[in-house]
This record gives structure tokens, C-alpha cells and sequence, in this order.
């Protein structure tokens, strides 16, 4: 952002500042009310708006925990064209639930997965659906003040870190940075591989964390990439030297397509907006692109290959050799144990109290 618009914002980001406050306050005189459960619900948020990784995220929460509780996810559904509570099946669409909520069913298909934009309503909605739930995965709720969660993950992105990015519009953040201090984890995203200890000791001075708070670093881990379209599992894996076109319609797309770079010799982004729909003006764009360079492939992300195999638009591009990098997450520094015996404790003990509650 150039400085002078940059200053030219500060104004508004400091009127916006004032009303986030004035709603903290109002929850927290009383005025409005909170709804506690009384079962665990771990929130995966930000303060940062979008592009931190909270989808792989939940994805990794997914993995190691629904092999001893029941779990279950809920979101807002971001841009999806319905309202209201939805539960999602294995045939609903990005448009029913939303594109973070489709592509978590898609990998996990026995794991339920709701979308509501009044988290409160949502939740009793989504127990009354699915009662044998044990734990609540709840999808960028760090916001959602009418609920308390149990506990609170923030994610803060390694390359735009909240601590030094101001309020919007000025800046990307939803809320002033001491908001993080209702967080009882902070996982520091997007870090590089080989991340050193000093920086890391730094990044948490910075951090200024609280008392009762521990923070974690993670990193992208990029997969081999997979086909899409028939044409591309006929072709097989392509040679380095093959024009690319990078296709990216996700936020802060940077990371993408370095990873791109690094696997393919001459790389042409084409980068949309996050959340793009992929329309009919979309597609012919992406064919276009690929035709200008003789021998082309395209390569794109996770979250737009799970838009682009849907059964809407799978049969206008599978004329194109489409591929897609599969992406995870890895706790950094040898501390994933620590991270999910806390979590784990803190599941269990919620757990523990329900049932002194209920006998």
C-alpha cells in the first residue's frame, strides 16, 4: 500500500478501532451475553483478515484427534450462496457450504461439517444432528464474541505478522493486537522450513505473551502434485521444463507460487481473488492463458482443485492438464507432542466436568 493512502486511512482505522472496542465492552460489562457450552470447542482463528492458514489447520486438528473423539467442524460457510444452518453431505457444494467447509468434507468425508453464520444457533443445531459429537472444531470464530469457546487458537502469519500490521483499512487487522491475549495458543504460520532458534526466540519476545499462554511455529509442507483432469493423468507428471501456468484464486498467493517456481522451470501466474468462482468468463480466461505457451501445463492450489473437480465445471476443462499441490501442516522444533497434550488435556478435562454435571 502506498504511505500516503496508508495515512490517508489511519483516520478510519482509528473510527473502527473505537466501534471494535465499544463491542468488546459491551460483552464484557454484561450488557450482551456470551453462551458458554458445556462440552470442548476449540476455536482456530485470526486477527489478520484472511491468508493464515486456518484451514490446513483444522485439517491437522482433524487428523490427530478424530481417531479418539467424536469431531465435528463448524463454519461460517464464507461466500457460500445459502443462509442459515447447514450441514453438509458428501454431495454438497462449494455454493451450499462455502469453499473451506467443502474442501474439509471432501478429505474427511465421515467427519460432520456444518455452516452457520450465528455460531450460538449452529452449535445446538449441529449436536441436535449429530449427538454423538464430543468436540467442536469452530472454523474462524475468534470474532464471534456471543460464543465462548474453551480454547482459543490464533494463528499469526509468519511473513505479515499482527504485531507489526495495524487496524483496517489502513491494515489487515480485524482487531487491535492485544486481542490475541484471549487466546490460550498462538501458532506463528507459514514459517520457513529451517526456521532458526534465535529468530524464533525474537518473534516470541515480540509476541508479548501472557502468562498462561505457549506459542508454536508451523510450515507449509507441499505435497506431490496430483492430477485434476483426464488429460493431465494421461499425461502423466509433467517435465520440469514445461511452460506452467500458476493458478491461484486463494489470499496472499506469494507462498503458492515460489512453490511453483521451485518445481517448475518457467512459471506464468494467473492469480484471482480468494473465494473465486470459477465461471464460465473464468474458465476461458485459464484456457486462454494455457494456449499462448505451446506445451503448457497448470498447476493450482488445493482449495481451488476442490472447485475445479465439481461436477459443474469438471466437463468444460478436462480437455486441460490440470494438476494440483496437496498442502499440510508440521509443528516446527519438535513440539507437536506438547501441542496436542494440551489440547488433549484440555478436551479431557471438559469432558470429565459434563459428565460430573450431568450424573
Amino acid at each position: 500500500m502506498p504511505k500516503f493512502l496508508f495515512y490517508l486511512l489511519i483516520p478510519f482505522s482509528w473510527l473502527y478501532g473505537l466501534i471494535i472496542s465499544f463491542r468488546k465492552w459491551l460483552y464484557k460489562s454484561g450488557l450482551y451475553t456470551r453462551s458458554k457450552f458445556d462440552f470442548p470447542i476449540i476455536c482456530v482463528g485470526n486477527l489478520t483478515a484472511g491468508g493464515t492458514g486456518k484451514t490446513p489447520h483444522i485439517e491437522w486438528l482433524i487428523k490427530n484427534l478424530s481417531g479418539n473423539y467424536h469431531v465435528a467442524v463448524l463454519s461460517r460457510g464464507y461466500k457460500r450462496k445459502t443462509i442459515g444452518y447447514v450441514l453438509s453431505s458428501p454431495i454438497s457444494t462449494p455454493e451450499q457450504i462455502g469453499d473451506e467447509p467443502y474442501q474439509i468434507k471432501q478429505k474427511f468425508l465421515q467427519v460432520p461439517v456444518a455452516v452457520s453464520e450465528n455460531r450460538v444457533l449452529g452449535i445446538p443445531a449441529l449436536l441436535g444432528d449429530e449427538p454423538n459429537t464430543e468436540v467442536v472444531l469452530m472454523d474462524d470464530g475468534f470474532q464471534h464474541l456471543s460464543i465462548q469457546a474453551g480454547f482459543n487458537i490464533v494463528l499469526c502469519d509468519y511473513n505479515r505478522p499482527y504485531y507489526k500490521d495495524s487496524l483496517m483499512p489502513s491494515g489487515l487487522l480485524r482487531e487491535n493486537k492485544t486481542g490475541a491475549n484471549r487466546a490460550d495458543v498462538i501458532i506463528v504460520s507459514k514459517c520457513p522450513s529451517n526456521l532458526g532458534l534465535a529468530e524464533k526466540n525474537n518473534i516470541k519476545q515480540q509476541l508479548k505473551l501472557q502468562a498462561n499462554q505457549t506459542v508454536y511455529f508451523s510450515t507449509i509442507q507441499y505435497k506431490n502434485i496430483i492430477a485434476i483432469t483426464d488429460t493431465a493423468k494421461q499425461q502423466g507428471i509433467p517435465n520440469v521444463q514445461q511452460p506452467t501456468v500458476a493458478l491461484a484464486g486463494i489470499a496472499k498467493a506469494s507462498l503458492f507460487i515460489n512453490q511453483v517456481k521451485s518445481i517448475q522451470q518457467q512459471v506464468i501466474p494467473l492469480v484471482f481473488n480468494d473465494h473465486q468462482t470459477y465461471t464460465d468468463d473464468r474458465i476461458q480466461q485459464l484456457a486462454a492463458t494455457a494456449s499462448i505457451h505451446p506445451n503448457s501445463i497448470i498447476i493450482t492450489t488445493e482449495k481451488d482443485a476442490v472447485k475445479l473437480k465439481s461436477s459443474r465445471i469438471l466437463p468444460h476443462i478436462n480437455h486441460l492438464p490440470i494438476w494440483y499441490i496437496p498442502i499440510g501442516i508440521e509443528i516446527l522444533f519438535e513440539e507437536e507432542h506438547h501441542l496436542l497434550q494440551q489440547i488433549n488435556q484440555y478436551i479431557k478435562t471438559e469432558l470429565e466436568n459434563a459428565q460430573h454435571e450431568t450424573s
